[in-house]
């Protein structure tokens, strides 16, 4: 799955003062990536508030996406919802707008066995026609996808090609790999263990701090794909604080406070998410200007 690697950005959702989408803001933060050598963009994950946004808000995030985007990198769509009907027709909706991959979390709230999960996966992949990435984030789930249940989905259902696992758990991954198909994907869901995760086969990872430093995770991921594993670690360090940052209170709100920092977005969120606080954005203002991103 060749596809299905390098760095993949987690893109915010820009809003207006009045909490409408910022499609301006969306196009030229697309751009950004683009220009900066991306292997691929999500939309509509954790770090796009799509849980704070309506149906109709999303389906148009992922048309206007998808058409700006044009082709020139893959574009996955985060469906997944502790529904399974409804996870299921936003995960055809995906595919019908022109959407690469889709990317679906473990069901939340409702918490299961993972006979439970591994049927509610079952049922999503028979009843839609793309390619399936899971979503391992006990954080916010409440849950762990166990690395036997993520082995039995990968060799049970040639459409779930890989997972974005975000434990941060170097020995889940190891052994996920180890029991799952050759050709199965993982990618670290968190900035920090990239490289790390990378050592054990990983292929890459879905990035929140790619959202302002694009070619820095971006050229940091493909050291390690050349081959050039000095260099990668060497840049994993330099970005540790970075990383640290992004994460300093609950994505996304760091992030986009970065952004808003940069000149690209209002500071706007969907409630729950809120500002940082001023002391706080301070303190993410002096790290951005260690990194001259301001």
């Amino acid at each position: 799955m060749d596809r299905l690697q390098g760095t993949w950005t987690a893109l915010i959702t820009p809003f207006n003062a009045d909490k409408s989408v910022d499609f301006d803001a969306l196009a030229e933060l697309i751009e950004f990536q683009l220009e900066n050598g991306v292997s691929g963009l999500l939309l509509l994950g954790t770090t796009g508030e799509a849980p704070a946004m309506t149906e109709d808000e999303r389906e148009k995030v992922i048309r206007f996406g998808i058409e700006k985007i044009a082709g020139r990198v893959p574009v996955m769509v985060g469906t997944g919802t502790n529904n399974v009907e409804r996870t299921i027709a936003a995960t055809n909706r995906a595919k019908r707008f022109g959407a690469d991959f889709a990317l679906v979390i473990t069901p939340y709230y409702n918490r299961t066995t993972q006979e439970g999960v591994y049927q509610f996966f079952k049922k999503i992949h028979d009843e839609t026609d793309i390619p399936i990435v899971l979503y391992n984030v006990p954080s916010r789930t409440g849950m762990n996808l166990e690395p036997k249940t993520t082995a039995r989905l990968a060799h049970d259902f040639q459409r779930i090609v890989g997972i974005k696992e975000a434990t941060g758990n170097l020995v889940q991954v190891t052994k996920i790999l180890k029991d799952a198909p050759e050709d199965f994907v993982l990618l670290s869901g968190d900035d920090d263990v990239t490289i790390p995760i990378m050592a054990a086969t990983g292929k890459g990872v879905i990035s929140v701090t790619s959202n302002i430093a694009p070619k820095a995770i971006s050229q940091m991921v493909k050291a390690w794909q050349d081959g050039d594993f000095a260099k990668a670690v060497k840049a994993n360090q330099h970005l540790s604080d970075l990383n640290s940052a992004m994460f300093m209170v609950t994505n996304p709100i760091p992030v986009k406070d970065a952004l808003w920092q940069m000149g690209k977005i209002q500071r706007e969120y969907r409630l729950p998410m809120w500002r940082l606080a001023d002391e706080q954005s301070d303190e993410l203002k002096q790290i951005l200007q260690k990194y001259k991103l301001i």
